[in-house]
């Protein structure tokens, strides 16, 4: 257990998972982005294609045709009576952050140390709620600014430039039934990293 979790746990804020988007800062990779509840931060947590990918899935209750690793993971521990009780990130160093799940059989509680991706996907399948504190959230969070929306006057409206016509569609320009189409295609046929892309667009289309 980490020495400095007890003055930690004083002052905890719980998160949620919000989204997944491209990450800006690392080619490849994703980030995970965390949400306070009942407050306006947000983490963003760099993540490796695969993470996200089984992340994606479960945010859109999604079962793939074999299991993954988290859902191998979270069926062994369901099969020996092992319950995740919860995820702390409970620090952040040289741009990492640093996990721990803490499970229960009923008589004896563990603590294992983890990678935050991995910790974040196999509490999204056992609906176990994740911590952090509040020094990380205020050190690598963003504070939502709400604004109000404005006004679009008629010149507004009309400024989106057509695409060319020798230009595919784009999956943005999708209506939510031809995209949720080809969600379910990837997922039959294991293409699991366009299917996180379709995924999260689908997302932002459902105001999620």
């Amino acid at each position: 257990m980490n020495p400095d979790q007890s003055s930690d746990r004083s002052d905890r804020v719980r998160l949620r998972v919000l989204g997944i988007s491209y990450s800006q800062i690392q080619n490849g990779a994703y980030a995970l982005i965390l949400e306070q509840i009942d407050g306006l931060y947000r983490i963003p947590v760099v993540i490796g294609a695969a993470e996200a990918q089984s992340i994606a899935l479960r945010m859109e209750s999604i079962t793939p045709p074999r299991p993954m690793t988290h859902d191998l993971f979270v069926s062994f521990a369901h099969a020996f009576g092992v319950k995740l009780r919860e995820v702390f990130i409970y620090k952040f160093e040289d741009g990492i952050f640093s996990s721990e799940l803490t499970f229960s059989d009923g008589d004896r509680t563990i603590v294992i140390d983890s990678r935050t991706s991995d910790a974040i996907a196999i509490a999204m399948r056992t609906n176990a709620p994740i911590y952090t504190t509040r020094a990380i959230m205020l050190e690598t969070g963003f504070e939502l600014e709400i604004q109000e929306p404005e006004e679009n006057t008629p010149d507004d409206r009309h400024t989106t430039e057509e695409p060319a016509e020798n230009d595919e569609p784009r999956l943005e320009n999708y209506a939510i039934e031809e995209l949720q189409r080809t969600l379910d295609k990837y997922i039959a046929e294991e293409r699991y990293e366009e299917a996180a892309k379709v995924s999260e667009i689908l997302r932002r289309k459902r105001g999620q």
